[in-house]
């Protein structure tokens, strides 16, 4: 099946060339040198960009209408807050007094390049700095909240997308039944997750937590792209560290809370809630696809997506979620 038929003014990016990005830089006296290297991003647009003088920059160019200004520069603040607390973090760079420049209509942040590597999240001692970190950036996260970002939970990530998928009639009509009655009882099964959980708190979260958002280097992890920051539940920047069989990740946890309960107590009744985001993160990941598409990375990125087997395999993932969600939380040994 070919994907729904969209019909966008234009491409979100169609005026973003390589031009454009280097006199981005250059308006705000960041002389380049020509050297342009696109960096792996869909929401946005990134690239590393080298300069006459100074190591080069990394330049994000924030996909057109996803967040207002406030959003973005909330998001700027508490990566800031989190660099001049000593956390490692990779914070924007001010520029003539802000950290959201514009430039022919796009708006972009500048970062200091870092390097790093994949995190080896098998390793105990790699869990347990992971963990300590972490909890650093969620108490300096909880003394304030968020006012411009939305919340996690299961209308935003999961009833708004269910209802953004079938509007668009982006299901195949074979499919739609036997999706509907998945997805619903998924939803239901999430919310029941949310109320056993109790009246647990939320802080400002990197709220992307996985391991491609984590670079590692001999003097531990940094963390990137806080594009997806939010308000939530602690957890939600944990339970993307944990894989393979249960026993694997409650052995993993374990590690993972080792550390980050040096920094701040973890409330063990957001257990409750770790199959419950996995479920949203699933049906969100379809939607997020699927109001893309006008874009044309992404059908070049993930030309399998709307395809049958697509949402056969969603169908089959759902179903395997409604059963983890009814099992006992994972519990650290």
């Amino acid at each position: 099946m070919t994907a729904a038929p969209t019909s966008p003014a234009s491409p979100p990016y169609a005026r973003l060339t390589p031009d454009t990005v280097l006199a981005a830089l250059d308006s705000v006296g960041r002389l380049t040198d020509g050297r342009l290297l696109a960096l792996n991003s869909y929401e946005n647009r990134v690239y590393q960009v080298g300069q006459e003088e100074g190591p080069p920059l990394v330049a994000k160019f924030y996909r057109p209408g996803r967040w207002s200004d406030a959003a973005i520069l909330e998001e700027h603040a508490f990566t800031r807050e989190l660099a001049e607390a000593e956390i490692p973090v990779v914070a924007p760079l001010a520029m003539d007094g802000t950290t959201l420049p514009r430039f022919e209509g796009y708006r972009f942040a500048l970062y200091p390049r870092r390097g790093g590597r994949m995190p080896e999240f098998d390793r105990t001692d790699t869990l347990e700095w992971m963990g300590r970190f972490i909890g650093r950036i969620h108490a300096l996260g909880a003394r304030a909240p968020y006012r411009h970002r939305p919340k996690l939970d299961v209308q935003s990530f999961g009833v708004e997308s269910r209802e953004f998928l079938l509007k668009g009639r982006w299901l195949p009509a074979d499919l739609l039944p036997a999706w509907k009655s998945v997805v619903g009882q998924a939803l239901e099964l999430a919310q029941h997750c949310f109320a056993r959980a109790g009246d647990y708190a939320t802080l400002r979260l990197h709220g992307d937590c996985h391991a491609g958002n984590v670079l590692w280097t001999d003097e531990g992890p940094h963390f990137v792209d806080f594009d997806d920051s939010r308000m939530g539940p602690a957890v939600q920047d944990l339970w993307m560290l944990l894989s393979g069989d249960r026993e694997s990740q409650v052995r993993q946890l374990a590690d993972v809370l080792a550390g980050y309960e040096d920094f701040r107590e973890f409330d063990p009744r957001e257990l409750h809630l770790v199959e419950a985001l996995r479920t949203l993160r699933l049906i969100h990941h379809s939607a997020w696809l699927a109001r893309r598409w006008d874009d044309p990375a992404f059908p070049a990125a993930f030309p399998w997506f709307n395809t049958q087997h697509y949402w056969q395999e969603r169908i089959l993932e759902l179903r395997e979620q409604i059963a983890l969600m009814q099992e006992e939380p994972l519990w650290p040994s």
